[in-house]
């Protein structure tokens, strides 16, 4: 019984085990430090798999560059109770969606082969499930291969508890005329940390990512989002468009890589941020490295508040200021409920809202 004991104390203290993920998240390029913008540390849960029996993906998908790093990718491979495997043949269009829901303390592990030609939805969806002050860690690492001439449709979307961690890597490789749309809705969490990165490696493979967030109270969102350009004529398009309150913490650190031998290469990023808080923390960091002459980048950061006629305007009509600024956080609401592709998307969209005490009105209406 002593020794029974002592097993189960053992399996206890394995359970309950951290580790700190230094330094992850990091852009290629880094700049100056004071500002603290290059990084993130993580404690993250170290959990005792010892016997278990963990399928892996195929080797293939361990060249797969991830946004969060090499680190962040071997603690998910070592956390996942198993990965997932999925192959879309030869030029099929699939359409039910590839969906990788992830709820409180759950770890996954992905691997999406498109094979050319074909066409598929993925969708990751964060935070549904959770209860009320429920702390934790979930983490959730994607890793896609396009083959020539494929279309990918991701969709991510993550509102975890304001006591919850959530943890987000994913990494894409585009061949030949590949083309890749990615929607990100990040609506809040105690700590969000989300990696994309994107090699578009064949001559005119694309990308074109869109990503909304909105963070609150003392929440912390971190993204870093890398484009490589390595193919003739390809094409990146990153737009960003966020809501920050009270005395929210994000950083953006967004690369546009364009490599030797890229010639006819394009890039774009632009962000918009809206700021309501006085206590704020907004940190953008957008890059853009060459190692070609024939290519093109840009990038652009705008930031600011409602402005005074945008009040005037809508006090004339009623509406208090408090009530004129909520109403860009409900329209990012909206918007992301709007575009959710499955059940498990909504259902993450209508907790995030419920949790900012937003009202939406496509729930009220059903």
């Amino acid at each position: 019984m002593a020794e029974k004991n002592g097993a189960l104390a053992a399996d206890a203290a394995g359970a309950a085990s951290e580790i700190t993920l230094e330094r992850v998240n990091v852009a290629p390029a880094q700049t100056w430090n004071r500002l603290r913008t290059n990084d993130i540390t993580l404690t993250v849960p170290a959990r005792s798999r010892k016997g278990d029996v963990y399928f892996s993906l195929p080797r293939l998908f361990e060249g797969v560059e991830c946004g969060m790093g090499r680190e962040v990718s071997d603690w998910v491979e070592s956390q996942a109770a198993d990965a997932r495997y999925v192959e879309v043949p030869r030029g099929e269009r699939r359409e039910e969606p590839i969906v990788v829901a992830v709820g409180a303390g759950d770890v996954a592990d992905t691997g999406v082969m498109v094979r050319a030609g074909a066409e598929v939805t993925i969708v990751v969806a964060a935070g549904a499930g959770e209860k009320d002050g429920e702390a934790g860690t979930s983490a959730s690492l994607l890793r896609i291969i396009a083959e020539a001439g494929a279309r990918v449709h991701l969709h991510e979307y993550a509102a975890v508890g304001a006591a919850q961690q959530h943890l987000e890597s994913v990494g894409i490789s585009a061949a030949r005329d590949a083309r890749v749309d990615v929607h990100q809705y990040l609506l809040g969490g105690g700590t969000v940390a989300l990696g994309f990165a994107c090699d578009l490696a064949g001559e005119r493979a694309r990308v074109d990512l869109g990503c909304r967030y909105h963070a609150a109270g003392t929440e912390v969102l971190d993204i870093n989002e890398v484009v490589r350009q390595r193919g003739r004529k390809t094409r990146s398009e990153l737009s960003y468009n966020g809501v920050l309150e009270d005395a929210a913490h994000k950083g953006l650190r967004t690369t546009i890589d364009l490599i030797h031998g890229a010639k006819g290469a394009q890039g774009n990023e632009a962000e918009t941020v809206l700021v309501l808080g006085d206590d704020v923390v907004n940190k953008t960091l957008p890059t853009i490295l060459c190692d070609e002459d024939d290519v093109a980048g840009n990038h652009g950061a705008t930031i600011g508040s409602v402005s005074p006629e945008q009040l005037a305007y809508l006090a004339d009509r009623g509406l208090s200021r408090e009530d004129a600024e909520q109403l860009f956080v409900r329209a990012l609401y909206e918007d992301a409920l709007m575009h959710a592709p499955c059940d498990e998307a909504c259902a993450v969209v209508e907790a995030g809202a419920v949790q900012k005490g937003q009202a939406l009105l496509h729930t009220e209406e059903a």
